[in-house]
């Protein structure tokens, strides 16, 4: 006998459905509290189908609505469904997956797919079958129903598809599939080309065995009336280019032409698909075979994609010049997610890693949903970075008539195409920035606000360029246009503003010092201009300034303009709002520039952080404890809480001492190590290493509990929480000296292990290297019997660093090991003499030491051999070694003053010769 509803039952869940879709907030409670009510009745699911399938009096949204109540309590607890409820609920969603409103059938196929995804799809034998059956039903909306339901399922159950614990229903599905790419719907086209997308990617068999026929329908349907019909082709093109490019090779020629027509669709969806095709194409090896001979019809095509749409200049409030003092809507602000700290060394010739600011592509983030404006922009921005210069021939002829065109939209544009190359052609550019750069600082102050803002962005990837040159030819202009900018009227060029003259910070770096007090000026009078979004971008020029300059910023009248308004931020925000994020990464910058200077501010700070890191601690016990009652805390304040504590310790060295003695920071830092979280892990290894340069009286009655822990963390699975553990045992260390004996045994392998392990980052490679370096110099009987094990990667990971105080010991425990362990090096020694090579100007002491192991190497093996050994050395290698050690003979031609970079006591030839 099939389920009936009790008729008061059905009236009061109908009551309830309408009650839901009131707007009022308290008829919102009670519908939640009266739910909550009816889930303990078993058979309330049966209703809301029964409300769904067969109550067609009902108006659609109330019967979709409850369709969509039950799908959430089959998200929640269909374990616990009584078999005849569940039994009941797919029965009908079978029945009426040809209901004829299409918010039906797509609401019963949702309903199915989430059933199917609670690991249902194995205990649902006939679903698949029945629905593959039903495609060939003569009823359209049957045959819809069925295939929005199919699709639904391969998006969330592709894998499950493809596996043997189903038996492999793909190989009778794509097939299927296939057949109904002709069919006369576009609709149901579109369905059918949609399920089989969703296979491409992870190369499931059974469509890898159809690929050619696959291939030859999608040519058919390229010229399909239908837009969603156009898109999912193109949308296929797009992940065959990454899977299956040798299909597509052949027919290369006509793809392109075919997806260039598309880039031009007059459906913008269609468009922004066929877009995507050219970054993905640039990924691709034989991009430049392929696509040269295509560059003259694509890059018009590109660029004049790169113009905002009408629909985004109204979006965009583009006709809104000025707005800076309407406040931001709280879902404007993105989250933010803050970077925990990693220790890195420098190196030789390296610039700040700019890669982040690659990404902000352009600047329209308002409009955060991808675009063909973005997408466009990409696109020539990789091709760029394919072609380099052959792309300008293309260009140049363009950009001029876009950049000086008297509609801003244009002109605009033009600006983007401009940012968008520079990265790529910033060679072929150069002759034409000192024309250009002039330019866009005009178009700096342009009355379009939009215009201003693209003119920020595109200034900004140019700034390595600009600061390239005098500073008065173009950095002194730009400076000055880029803080009026920072204070201009419209809150998004603010915001444009702030985000390049960060980046010119890090090009610039102490060029920017004679204006400091000029630059301060502007961006403290911002604090009291600014919205709460821009606020946000303003914390992170300071910190950028602030790591620019570094100490420069220390002079008692910097300190006096800065200061003060931070501080006022700092106490205004409560210790759970997220705003104190971006305001302790500026202030950690800011302690770590300013140093002593931040002395009369460090006591609040440092207590709110050792707060903060105790609060976090507290809650993610009680939620350890008692889930059900307690929230799980966010472990991000107390991750940026170590971060500005480790800025702390670094700016103030030896004057921490104080703050710690009258705190608990050690006591939570050994909690904080053993977090489940690794960033927590990561941010408290970097403080550990802070504290022992700064302050080790408090950290050395901790090391015997420290370093088991330092010692499991050393897993490179966590590449930055093992880089920092690595670095802080290198500290501890030279601090612990003799005393570091028996820990060595506890972290030795683990780092021997790291060193030799293939694709190592080079920071975790060069971290681990010092490190070894430092136990080696400590506890050199320890570590040497294991030097053949790691001096060959040893060398060649220290050979770019730059001379520093880190490179020092290191160095001069590889000496003390050799001193123990000779015969350890002897296989590698070519390694170690090009290591030695690499230093500019070690200390005396130290090149003693070099000059000792490299003329005993000689004189033990003799000169007969030595000669033959030395042969293998470059060229280069062998002039520096003769020059700073004479190990070779110098052939000077025209004899020798004594007078070669040598220095003359080291010199073979004025000793011997």
């Amino acid at each position: 006998m099939d389920w009936q509803p009790d008729e008061q039952g059905l009236q009061q869940v109908l009551q309830l459905l309408k009650d839901s879709q009131s707007p009022n907030t308290a008829t919102q409670r009670i519908v939640q509290d009266k739910l909550k009510q009816l889930n303990q009745f078993p058979d309330f699911n049966n209703y809301l189908i029964f409300v769904l399938t067969r109550l067609k009096s009902e108006d659609e949204p109330t019967r979709s609505l409850s369709g969509l109540i039950l799908k959430n309590n089959v998200k929640a607890h269909y374990q616990s469904f009584p078999p005849p409820v569940a039994d009941f609920i797919k029965q009908e969603c079978l029945n009426n997956i040809g209901d004829a409103s299409s918010l039906i059938r797509a609401t019963i196929g949702i309903l199915i797919t989430t059933i199917a995804s609670k690991g249902e799809l194995q205990m649902w034998p006939e679903l698949l079958p029945q629905l593959c059956n039903l495609l060939n039903s003569e009823d359209y909306n049957t045959c819809e129903g069925a295939f929005g339901a199919l699709q639904k399922i391969c998006e969330d159950s592709s894998e499950l598809l493809d596996s043997d614990a189903l038996n492999r229903p793909l190989n009778i599905m794509i097939p299927k599939f296939l057949q109904f790419f002709k069919h006369c719907s576009p609709k149901i086209r579109s369905h059918a080309i949609a399920c089989v997308n969703q296979f491409i990617m992870d190369r499931a068999q059974a469509l890898m065995d159809n690929i050619d026929t696959f291939i030859e329908h999608l040519f058919a349907l390229a010229v399909d009336d239908d837009p969603e019909v156009r898109k999912n082709v193109c949308r296929a093109l797009v992940m065959l280019l990454e899977v299956r490019i040798d299909r597509l090779i052949p027919h290369m020629h006509s793809i392109i032409q075919y997806m260039l027509q598309r880039t031009q669709d007059h459906d913008e969806n269609v468009a922004l698909e066929a877009c995507e095709f050219w970054l993905t194409l640039a990924e691709q090896p034989i991009c430049k075979e392929v696509l040269a001979s295509h560059l003259v019809q694509l890059i018009p095509i590109l660029v004049n994609g790169m113009k905002y749409s009408e629909i985004d200049i109204i979006l965009l409030k583009g006709d809104v010049e000025e707005d800076e003092a309407v406040p931001d809507s709280e879902q404007d602000i993105k989250p933010r997610f803050h970077k925990s700290r990693t220790v890195t060394l420098t190196h030789e010739a390296e610039r700040p890693d700019s890669s982040e600011d690659a990404e902000d592509d352009d600047d329209d983030d308002a409009l955060s949903d991808w675009n063909l404006r973005k997408c466009s922009a990409a696109a020539l921005d990789v091709l760029a970075n394919v072609f380099r210069e052959e792309l300008l021939p293309h260009l140049l002829p363009l950009l001029k008539g876009l950049l000086f065109h008297p509609e801003w939209v244009v002109k605009e544009s033009g600006i983007l195409v401009l940012g968008a190359i520079a990265e790529g052609c910033m060679q072929g550019m150069v002759p034409y920035l000192p024309e250009l750069i002039p330019h866009l600082i005009q178009c700096l102050s342009d009355k379009k606000a939009l215009v201003r803002s693209i003119a920020c962005w595109t200034l900004s990837r140019y700034a390595h360029w600009v600061v390239s040159q005098p500073p008065d030819m173009h950095l002194k202009p730009l400076m000055t246009e880029l803080l009026k900018r920072i204070l201009d009227g419209n809150k998004r060029v603010q915001e444009a503003a702030c985000s390049a003259f960060a980046t010119l910070e890090e090009e610039a770096c102490t060029e920017l010092v004679p204006y400091l007090s000029y630059i301060l000026d502007t961006l403290v009078f911002a604090f009291g201009k600014y919205q709460h979004k821009n606020l946000l971008i303003l914390y992170d020029a300071i910190g950028t300034l602030a790591d620019s300059v570094g100490h420069h910023l220390n002079q008692p009248e910097y300190i006096q303009k800065l200061m003060p308004p931070l501080i006022q931020k700092w106490n205004e925000l409560k210790d759970e709002d997220k705003d104190l994020f971006p305001l302790l990464e500026c202030l950690s910058s800011v302690a770590t520039a300013l140093q002593s200077g931040f002395l009369p501010y460090c006591e609040p700070v440092y207590q709110r952080c050792v707060t903060l890191v105790q609060k976090t601690l507290a809650q993610a016990m009680m939620y350890t404890q008692h889930p059900e009652q307690y929230e799980a805390p966010d472990k991000d304040f107390m991750i940026v809480a170590l971060d500005l504590l480790s800025g702390l310790a670094e700016g103030l060295g030896g004057h921490v001492e104080q703050l710690v003695a009258r705190s608990n920071i050690m006591t939570l830092l050994f909690q904080c190590m053993q977090d489940s979280m690794p960033e927590v892990r990561q941010s408290s290894f970097a403080l550990l290493g802070d504290l022992t340069k700064a302050c080790f009286i408090h950290v050395k009655p901790c090391i015997a509990e420290f370093m088991p822990i330092l010692g499991t963390n050393l897993n490179p699975e966590f590449i930055s929480v093992c880089n920092n553990a690595t670095w802080a045992i290198g500290e501890i260390c030279m601090q612990m000296g003799a005393e570091m004996q028996p820990y060595v045994q506890m972290v030795l392998n683990n780092l021997v292990e790291i060193i030799n392990r293939p694709n190592t980052p080079k920071t975790l490679l060069e971290n681990t290297a010092i490190t070894i370096g430092r136990l080696g110099y400590v506890c050199p009987q320890e570590v040497a019997p294991m030097l053949q094990q790691f001096i060959r990667p040893w060398c060649t990971s220290l050979r770019n660093i730059r001379d520093n105080e880190e490179k020092d010991s290191a160095f001069r425990g590889i000496c003390m090991m050799i001193g123990v362990n000779p015969g350890g090096v002897v296989q590698d020694f070519i390694f170690f003499c090009d290591a030695v090579a690499s230093w500019v100007s070690p200390k005396d002491d130290l090149r003693d030491m070099f000059y000792k192991i490299l003329h005993g190497f000689k004189d033990q093996v003799g000169e007969e051999n030595w000669q033959q050994f030395s042969e293998q050395f470059p060229p280069l290698l062998k002039e520096r070694l003769a020059a700073f050690y004479g190990v070779f003979v110098c052939v000077i031609v025209g004899g020798c003053a004594g007078e070669c970079a040598a220095s003359r006591s080291h010199c073979a030839l004025v000793e011997g010769g």
